[in-house]
């Protein structure tokens, strides 16, 4: 037997306008939620800084078009004589002969420019993700330092309750319910205190992604793996693929060609021009054709090919103090990474269970009058500290990671 019911058309669209409002309710929470992919493409769009970086490969992409242009031929008219009947006018076209390889020279200069331009975007694009990464972790912290002054706060409040209720029965002094006041208010201070850092982290967080205020209401957790240390043998190995070390590298490159152009310069360019002269005292037209050359008797170009060959040891030498440099930077955050993940795991498996056992602990003990309200008072306040600890190391974590991103951008793929 089949039972059928029909529903009123009214009634239908009722339910299918409510369906319509939760679905939007839903969009509109998760739209309030930031997520780190998302605040890393945001960024990516409108961060100006980025912006003006990547125009610069257009403007490189320019000087490459104009490097290899010839130069432009010169029209010129002379006039001998101003009197009618013995003028001389003579016609003559100019073209400008490079010698010594100085077009080769100069695109393979805006060639090496076009590629730093190249480079220098995407080391930007590095640092912005890591500012983006510093600013998202110092939200999340900021979160996580309000909800932490929130369970202080309600634990707080509830050991102030707990020596109320000993007071009224007078099993405690009074005394010891004033100090359980100054601790609530101290821990409505410290909440007061997180509220403002969060609102400063989020608006610090949407400048970074080009954002003028913060249109979200809170940022989502970072995911699982985000502290787990990278693997510190591949990253070095792979040290000579950062951004900075190929840009130093580049750089010589780039030195080596100014070089090259300015040892072409030494050559003199021919200049060979073609013409017309016509005379009218003699009713006459003659051919003129001409060539001329600089006579490199002083200026050979010897002082700028010294200071382009000392610009290129210069390069060589800077390259070689960037790789100590970074190599140094890398090992000290893979270490740093290190502690942080080691703390981090210390906490979550005895610390902040032995802290949250002594705290329960010392309020039972408290209630049943076994112990006093300074001991439970100092087992809050080694669970508070415990805590605030932990979220440091967190952060130490959180700024490791930021070092080494913003060196070899995203980890996820530097590591493979």
């Amino acid at each position: 037997m089949t039972c059928r019911h029909r529903l009123h058309p009214q009634r239908v669209a009722r339910l299918a306008a409510l369906a319509g409002v939760l679905l939007g309710l839903s969009t509109a929470l998760q739209a309030s939620v930031l997520t780190l992919d998302a605040a890393l493409r945001t960024a990516q769009d409108n961060n100006p800084e980025l912006a003006a970086a990547r125009w610069g490969t257009e403007i490189a992409l320019g000087e490459r078009n104009q490097a290899g242009l010839l130069p432009n031929p010169e029209l010129s008219w002379e006039q001998e004589d101003t009197r009618r009947g013995s003028q001389t006018t003579t016609v003559s076209l100019s073209q400008r002969l490079e010698l010594g390889g100085k077009r080769g020279a100069r695109v393979e200069v805006a060639q090496r420019e076009q590629a730093l331009a190249a480079l220098e975007l995407e080391r930007q694009g590095n640092a912005l993700r890591a500012e983006v990464l510093a600013a998202f972790h110092a939200a999340v912290q900021a979160q996580e330092r309000l909800q932490l002054a929130e369970q202080s706060l309600r634990l707080t409040e509830r050991g102030l309750q707990v020596v109320q209720g000993r007071v009224r029965a007078g099993n405690a002094s009074p005394i010891e319910a004033t100090r359980a006041q100054v601790q609530v208010s101290e821990m409505r201070l410290e909440r007061g205190r997180a509220q403002q850092a969060v609102v400063v982290a989020y608006q610090q967080l949407a400048s970074v992604t080009g954002a003028p205020q913060a249109g979200f209401e809170r940022v989502a957790g970072m995911p699982s793996d985000a502290l787990t240390p990278a693997e510190g043998d591949t990253l070095l190995a792979r040290l000579e693929r950062t951004a900075e070390l190929r840009l130093a590298r580049l750089q010589i490159e780039q030195r080596e060609a100014d070089l090259g152009l300015a040892r072409s310069q030494r050559i003199p360019d021919l200049t060979v021009s073609l013409g017309s002269q016509y005379s009218e005292a003699d009713r006459e037209r003659i051919n003129v054709v001409g060539v001329s050359i600089p006579l490199p008797l002083f200026d050979r170009n010897q002082g700028n090919v010294l200071a382009a060959a000392r610009r290129a040891d210069q390069a060589r030498d800077l390259r070689n103090g960037a790789e100590l440099r970074v190599r140094s930077e890398v090992v000290q955050a893979l270490a740093q990474w290190q502690v942080a993940a080691g703390e981090v795991q210390a906490f979550d498996r005895s610390i902040l269970p032995a802290a949250q056992q002594a705290v329960d602990a010392a309020t039972r003990g408290f209630e049943r009058g076994k112990f006093s309200f300074l001991e439970v008072l100092d087992a809050q306040r080694t669970l508070v500290a415990a805590r605030t600890q932990y979220l440091a190391a967190q952060a130490q974590g959180s700024d490791a990671r930021v070092r080494l991103e913003r060196l070899f951008g995203d980890l996820a793929t530097a590591s493979r």
